[in-house]
């Protein structure tokens, strides 16, 4: 089985098992260490990908958001996993929450699937094989900035100046609000501190369809440093579907002053 058929039946399988905890009413929660919340859901979500990638993939590492966040030594592939993208969503009973598997080749991102299962969504992407949602390609054209919004996240107005002149929502899901400029729906998308497991499956999936996506200075975080500890690491990612409209962006998107 090649890789992204792997990670794609991994990441429907990983769907299915969060269903069954899902409810409508919501679920209880506790608090991380770093004020995240977290659900039994995560666990046993991160419990299935961990062993199916070890019993497929014994010579490739692992880094996941719920244990093992050093990215590994040593290890020409590496998987990057959020086992439940959207937790508070999740636990409040609502829609957007899924879960994103990529695995990265000497640091970069190679393969990638993300899936949503309540919103019938699964994003797929391979290095240099195009994206994809629900098996139709996806090929990001400049939006109709009439008829559509700014994807960011609920830190992003107490952390900056927005001068953008489109709705904006916050959808709660790093990984699908990035993906909402492959998707065709959002002009620009940005998350203020996103991890490396909440945005590798949606950087690859970006590219892939042809968008810019990139740290706000204009970096990147790839390739990924073995023996890095990427808990504490959070990025400004914001993505376009074309060079000027991500440049545009960048100008009007200002940290505000301490």
């Amino acid at each position: 089985m090649d890789t992204l058929t792997f990670a794609t039946q991994l990441a429907q399988q990983t769907g299915e098992l969060l269903l069954t905890y899902y409810r409508r009413s919501g679920i209880g929660t506790t608090m991380k260490a770093d004020r995240t919340v977290v659900t039994e859901a995560d666990l046993a979500a991160d419990h299935l990908i961990r062993q199916a990638i070890r019993e497929n993939y014994p010579d490739d590492g692992l880094l996941s958001e719920e244990e093992g966040t050093i990215y590994p030594a040593g290890k020409r592939a590496v998987w990057i996993v959020d086992p439940l993208d959207g937790t508070t969503n999740f636990s409040l009973g609502m829609h957007y929450w899924g879960v994103s598997i990529a695995r990265l080749v000497n640091g970069e991102p190679d393969t990638a699937a993300l899936y949503f299962p309540l919103l019938d969504e699964l994003f797929t992407a391979q290095r240099g094989g195009g994206a994809f949602l629900n098996g139709s390609r996806l090929e990001v054209k400049p939006p109709d900035q009439m008829n559509t919004f700014f994807s960011c996240c609920s830190r992003t107005l107490e952390n900056y100046d927005v001068g953008l002149r489109c709705k904006t929502r916050i959808l709660g899901s790093a990984a699908y609000g990035l993906g909402t400029v492959a998707r065709g729906s959002a002009v620009l998308a940005f998350e203020v501190t996103p991890k490396v497991w909440d945005f590798c499956g949606s950087w690859l999936v970006t590219c892939e369809a042809g968008g810019v996506i990139q740290v706000l200075d204009g970096g990147t975080p790839f390739p990924l440093t073995p023996g890095t500890d990427y808990e504490g690491q959070g990025y400004p990612i914001l993505t376009a579907a074309t060079p000027e409209m991500w440049t545009k962006g960048q100008a009007k998107i200002i940290p505000k002053s301490s």
